[in-house]
């Protein structure tokens, strides 16, 4: 992250203010300036003013008018720097039972070793943000794995030990295990301080979006997140409770990130979980939900997850300011048991979006560009994660070879829109502040 310069304004006032000082001084002390056509004041001293000045008369004296002081310029005050911070959001952690079994220790669950080597990338986030696709298992029931999802307990921990913020809960999977699934994730979720959104345990918390708070140059960056899913796969969703998992209707989402607006929030994002598995081109659908939401006004970045593959990055016209709304149609896979063996050999990869934003002393906050890395999971290694471009000469199971090629497909997918980051950043503040939603 570029540091500011020092304020050139402020270096150039110091000079001008010595300078007319020094001048001031000089001229009451009755000496010459030369070349500036100014005449000295008189001292001050009658004798020496009537010698120096012969008067008409010998009674006549010469009066000095009294000093006026020359005002010293105030030093033009020093602006607050723009607030700069960045956002990341990873793709679909999906807990397959094979890795739960490589999280397996004791007679418990640590993905911390899975996730370590990403920590850095983590850690240098100011807001990091997960897609968490699978509830957690109420208490007392053991992992699943495909079809019906039941992620460890000890996940949401997990997740807010490595340095996450939040997560997006809205998926096909929400509702494996039933409104009870819903509320356990969420209540795990809560007990590591991690915000989420997309399900919900209430009707308020369904409406309301969650809000981080970042501290930055004594002004605050409000940050609303939102989340929807296409659909939960069949899975029925409680008919008295149609709030606890949220569906794609972008007229709803726009009314959300209005009011979030008007509650205060300086930026808002959308998860959204859609449309078809495996396609690295965006469907027609996923076109149509990022260009509304674009031409709205009101969301500034959108997130894509579901492909299980990465997709393209790109700009779409509109945006709050009018000049262009950031969107990731895919970032495929964040920790998974995907990969050529059993599906599309994409799946073993995915993109971690980076957003810079520029929060101005006297402007609105405004994302003003974002960056995609490749990163992937070595199955055969024991579902380690891994930016690509830390392991290029080859880590764990994977060869060098490997490594670029996984690379390669990542590249064409990602398109050529946004750049690719290749180092962690690096946070510019404390973390921020998680606001919970209303229950």
């Amino acid at each position: 992250m570029a540091r500011h310069a020092r304020n050139p304004r402020r270096s150039a006032v110091v000079p001008r203010a010595l300078a007319a000082l020094a001048l001031v001084a000089a001229v009451g002390a009755g000496a010459a300036v030369a070349g500036t056509g100014l005449v000295p004041w008189p001292s001050g001293n009658k004798q020496a003013d009537a010698q120096a000045s012969p008067g008409p008369t010998e009674h006549a004296t010469t009066s000095s008018p009294p000093a006026t002081p020359t005002p010293t310029p105030s030093p033009t005050p020093t602006p607050e720097p723009d607030s700069e911070l960045t956002i990341v959001a990873t793709g679909d952690l999906l807990t397959h039972m094979a890795v739960n079994t490589s999280a397996r220790d004791g007679d418990g669950y640590d993905f911390g070793p899975l996730l370590a080597p990403l920590d850095d990338w983590v850690a240098g986030a100011d807001l990091a943000l997960c897609h968490l696709e699978v509830p957690l298992v109420p208490e007392g029931r053991g992992p699943s794995g495909f079809p019906i999802f039941g992620a460890p307990r000890e996940l949401a921990q997990n997740l807010a030990d490595q340095g996450w913020d939040g997560c997006s809960t809205a998926s096909n999977h929400s509702v494996d295990l039933g409104f009870r699934g819903v509320e356990t994730t969420l209540d795990l979720l809560d007990e590591a301080g991690l915000g989420h959104v997309g399900t919900a345990r209430s009707e308020a918390e369904g409406a309301a979006p969650q809000v981080y708070e970042l501290e930055r140059h004594g002004r605050t960056t409000r940050i609303a997140h939102l989340a929807a899913t296409y659909g939960t796969n069949g899975m029925p969703v409680d008919a008295d409770k149609p709030w606890s998992v949220q569906l794609i209707d972008t007229e709803q989402i726009v009314e959300q990130a209005t009011a979030a607006r008007e509650d205060g929030a300086d930026l808002v994002l959308v998860s959204i979980h859609c449309c078809v598995e495996y396609v690295t081109e965006p469907t027609d659908q996923q076109v149509q939900i990022g260009q509304e939401l674009a031409d709205s006004g009101v969301v500034d970045l959108v997130i894509g997850h579901h492909a299980h593959v990465p997709q393209p990055v790109a700009r779409l016209e509109g945006g709050p300011h009018g000049d262009g709304m950031w969107i990731a149609y895919g970032l495929g896979n964040f920790l998974s048991n995907q990969d050529g063996a059993c599906c599309s050999s994409r799946t073993d990869s995915g993109l971690w979006l980076t957003a810079h934003v520029r929060h101005p002393d006297d402007g609105p906050a405004r994302v003003s560009e974002v960056e995609w890395t490749a990163v992937t999971v070595d199955r055969r290694g024991g579902h380690r994660t891994h930016a690509l471009a830390e392991i290029a000469d080859g880590g764990g199971s994977l060869s060098a070879e490997e490594v670029a090629a996984r690379h390669g497909r990542v590249l064409e997918a990602a398109g050529d829109e946004a750049p690719e980051r290749t180092e962690p950043t690096e946070a510019t503040g404390p973390p921020p502040v998680v606001v919970p939603r209303p229950r």
